[in-house]
């Protein structure tokens, strides 16, 4: 896949590490030119190091054939300029990160997926971390459920049972659905009569008001 990025600060610059080790053919515009020089020595990848909200920026940089463009600059108004010129041109997809939420309008309109506030993303991710240590990651869904992965503990009171038997006896409450296991680095898409095995990495979704009471049903140690 061609994908531009705009931006090669501290997103931008991880988002290089994960699109070029996919392969991906990647440019990066990045108007500072210490940190064009860095992610040029880097990351196998072209850098311009010039203004992206110049339209021929984005020409020199071949948004004639990408497939995407992301924005990731710490600025919204540069963002917007770039996602207003990108608009133009039939890019596959087209994202951008929008610092402040009542900016995200525009980037809709324009036809851009958004990624709204990162910084508080990570703040949320950071203070999630802290209240419950068990859960290794997580993605809310919306304001009413969450995604989470939990390593099962040897002990825990559904560990080698099944799916099934654990909904019958009213251990598994019925807002909360295990997606997939991971297991000896293999994916299990659980039916019924999968078995929940200690070292399990289970991913998990559940309402709200479930969470808490799901992620000590597999980490935790029956008393």
């Amino acid at each position: 896949m061609y994908i531009i990025i705009v931006g090669g600060g501290m997103i931008g610059g991880n988002l290089t590490e994960v699109a070029t080790r996919q392969k991906n053919n990647v440019v990066v515009i990045e108007k500072d030119q210490e940190i064009a020089k860095e992610l040029d020595a880097n990351y196998d990848c072209l850098v311009i190091n010039e203004d992206a909200t110049k339209r021929t920026t984005l020409e020199e940089a071949g948004i004639e054939k990408a497939d995407a463009l992301i924005a990731t600059t710490e600025d919204d108004a540069v963002n917007l300029v770039v996602t207003m010129f990108a608009s133009d041109y039939e890019l596959k997809s087209l994202v951008s990160i929008v610092h402040n939420k009542k900016n995200a309008h525009l980037f809709k309109e324009m036809g851009a997926s958004v990624v709204e506030n990162p910084e508080l993303i990570i703040a949320q991710n950071l203070y999630n971390r802290v209240k419950r240590p068990n859960i290794h990651d997580f993605m809310e869904i919306g304001d009413i459920a969450e995604i989470f992965e939990v390593e099962v503990c040897k002990e825990s009171e559904i560990t080698d049972m099944t799916l099934e038997k654990a909904r019958e006896k009213e251990i598994l409450p019925k807002d909360v659905i295990v997606v997939a296991l991971m297991r000896n680095n293999n994916i299990i898409i659980p039916s019924g009569n999968t078995q929940i095995k200690p070292g399990d990495y289970a991913t998990i979704l559940a309402l709200n008001e479930q969470i808490e009471k799901a992620a000590a049903l597999f980490s935790t140690k029956t008393n």
